[in-house]
């Protein structure tokens, strides 16, 4: 997709503040707010927009435990990988998954309450996701960084 400045500004003021108000919007990037409604509404539908949402901490709701489990299945068929990722999607306490190149099919963020959350997340429903054959967890013992976006590159305009 080709984004001019206007597009870019719009993209980059909403990564850091989704709340905003379009009159405010069209402000910062020097619209009239009819004019800004537009760009955002073309930005939405051509996907550049993938929602709004409130990032809502895991640790405040007592998941203070982050496991990252790497996830090898019986083989790559179609239907094997189709029935892994409707599985795992049912899965409220994976983050995100990842179909993988290399050593492990799969890559999952995992959130837990603690060890004994984690055990019963890995007994209950990785364990018993459709085709596994091996699970490696890892803990995260510190979060460094959790960006929900990449940085715009004002260049792309």
């Amino acid at each position: 997709m080709d984004f001019d400045a206007i597009d870019l500004a719009i993209l980059t003021t909403l990564q850091r503040d989704g709340r905003i108000s379009n009159a405010s919007l069209a402000e910062t990037v020097g619209l009239s707010p009819s004019a800004c409604s537009r760009r955002l509404d073309h930005l939405e539908k051509s996907g550049a927009i993938r929602g709004y949402h409130a990032r809502v901490s895991n640790s405040t709701l007592g998941h203070t435990m982050t496991a990252i489990v790497h996830i090898s299945l019986s083989g790559q068929f179609q239907k094997t990988l189709r029935d892994f990722e409707e599985a795992v999607k049912r899965c409220p306490n994976v983050l995100v998954c990842y179909l993988m190149s290399g050593e492990y099919d799969y890559i999952l963020r995992v959130a837990a309450k603690d060890l004994a959350d984690y055990e019963r997340i890995h007994r209950d429903w990785l364990s018993a996701l459709p085709h596994v054959v091996k699970i490696n967890s890892s803990f995260a013992l510190r979060e460094i960084i959790d960006r929900p976006n990449v940085g715009i590159d004002p260049s792309l305009a």
